[in-house]
């Protein structure tokens, strides 16, 4: 059975991108558009690892990481952080909250895979 991604993002383009390059690496595929969806996906898809935008609406992916955090139900799932935030701060930020890694735009599509596989293997 393929591993499943949430594709949290409110760029379409961004969406349409990470969708296709993680579908052509076998995995099985959820997109959402802001925070709120974000949680709504991961109570409905059960994702192993959540592609996780910063700036967002209704819930930034700060918000959508400490709550996923915080259930137990969701220890073993992966949070990889997008932003184009990469200041030290920010990424402290994200890996305090329990972000998994923290991924900076624009990235290498073949250096994010790289690191979804990695984080998926060590699971």
């Amino acid at each position: 059975m393929p591993q499943k991604i949430l594709i949290v993002d409110d760029e379409p383009n961004i969406v349409l991108s990470l969708e296709f390059l993680m579908k052509r690496e076998g995995f099985q595929v959820a997109v959402a558009a802001d925070g709120d969806a974000a949680l709504e996906q991961v109570q409905a898809f059960a994702p192993d690892l959540v592609l996780l935008d910063v700036m967002m609406p209704k819930k930034s992916g700060y918000e959508v990481c400490e709550i996923l955090r915080a259930d137990p139900a969701r220890s073993a799932m992966k949070i990889v952080m997008l932003t184009a935030k990469g200041r030290d701060t920010e990424v402290a930020k994200g890996l305090a909250l329990g972000a998994d890694a923290y991924v900076t735009k624009p990235f290498s599509t073949k250096d994010l895979v790289a690191q979804v596989r990695s984080l998926l293997a060590a699971g």
